[in-house]
């Protein structure tokens, strides 16, 4: 009977570690994140036109250990979408033990531009200024987005103070060198690099010019706003991802940017999607994309 009932306490204390080990890796790491990753949600980073923007928060445990931290900014053409329509995007980055910060911004119909702008650069320096709160590593930084997400993440890690969308949220936080805020890398898919391009002529796009309005020098404004116009040689690796086949942003916007980075001598690379449109790929194109994304950030030293 001893023996029998020493059994039984072997086979009972033994239970959860088999089944543990059973686990596949998917299930083990979904479970994982389901019972130890904390979700902030609808933190307001700032506001403008008695408006409160925004953003959720993703840690992957509660020892506020810095981490590696992506910035996603949703996609939309500035006038439609959510963050909370993107939030499948950021599982990549979760699996690989980086923090998510998930950014809204002002919509056109909110907004015109440079609105969404300046609400992405005050989310950087929110995020700046409460990295020890969430264990966001600030040398760490990716920045990320889809389309006018891609645009704006540009934006977001290729400005400086000095271009001048940083005002809306210079009374916000208590990060005082901004100078130093910068992040560590950009990631852009099929994000627009020329705004003015998109105004007149062929490739006139009816959500650009809702964007920009009726404002005077509009013009002027879009060249303000296109990534083409602050490409320097100090900028942050960046890797840019689009279909040739797109019919929304023209593919040549990509690779124009991606010249002008080359004579510019940053770090970037091109992934081009052969006959991809404007999202929407094959699994096995999202896949190798993803995979491109992942080494560059290793390569570049944000992910080990």
């Amino acid at each position: 009977m001893k023996k029998f009932l020493a059994l039984f306490a072997l086979l009972i204390l033994a239970g959860p570690f088999s089944y543990c080990q059973q686990l596949d890796p998917v299930t083990r790491w979904s479970t994982i994140a389901a019972y130890e990753f904390r979700v902030h949600p609808n933190i307001v980073y700032n506001r403008e036109n008695n408006v409160d923007l925004k953003l959720d928060v993703i840690t992957q445990d509660n020892t506020k250990k810095p981490r590696p931290t992506l910035i996603y900014i949703h996609g939309g053409g500035w006038v439609l979408g959510s963050k909370e329509a993107s939030q499948l995007k950021l599982l990549p980055f979760l699996a690989h033990g980086m923090n998510v910060v998930n950014v809204e911004y002002r919509l056109a119909s909110v907004s015109v531009a440079p609105a969404a702008v300046e609400d992405c650069r005050c989310a950087l320096r929110w995020v700046y200024d409460h990295a020890s709160e969430y264990g966001f590593d600030t040398s760490k930084l990716v920045v990320e987005g889809h389309s006018a997400g891609g645009h704006l993440s540009l934006m977001t890690g290729m400005l400086t103070p000095g271009a001048g969308f940083d005002n809306a949220c210079a009374g916000h936080g208590g990060h005082k060198n901004w100078e130093n805020v910068k992040v560590a890398a950009i990631i852009s898919y099929y994000g627009i690099t020329d705004v003015a391009d998109l105004l007149h002529g062929p490739d006139t796009r009816w959500w650009a010019l809702n964007w920009l309005g009726s404002q005077p020098d509009r013009m002027a404004l879009a060249r303000r706003l296109s990534p083409l116009t602050y490409v320097r040689k100090d900028l942050p690796p960046i890797i840019l991802v689009q279909g040739n086949k797109d019919p929304v942003v023209p593919y040549s916007q990509g690779v124009r940017l991606h010249k002008a980075l080359d004579a510019a001598g940053v770090p970037n690379e091109f992934i081009t999607i052969p006959g991809g449109g404007h999202g929407g790929w094959p699994r096995a194109q999202n896949l190798r994309a993803q995979a491109a994304m992942l080494q560059f950030l290793k390569e570049h030293g944000i992910l080990p």
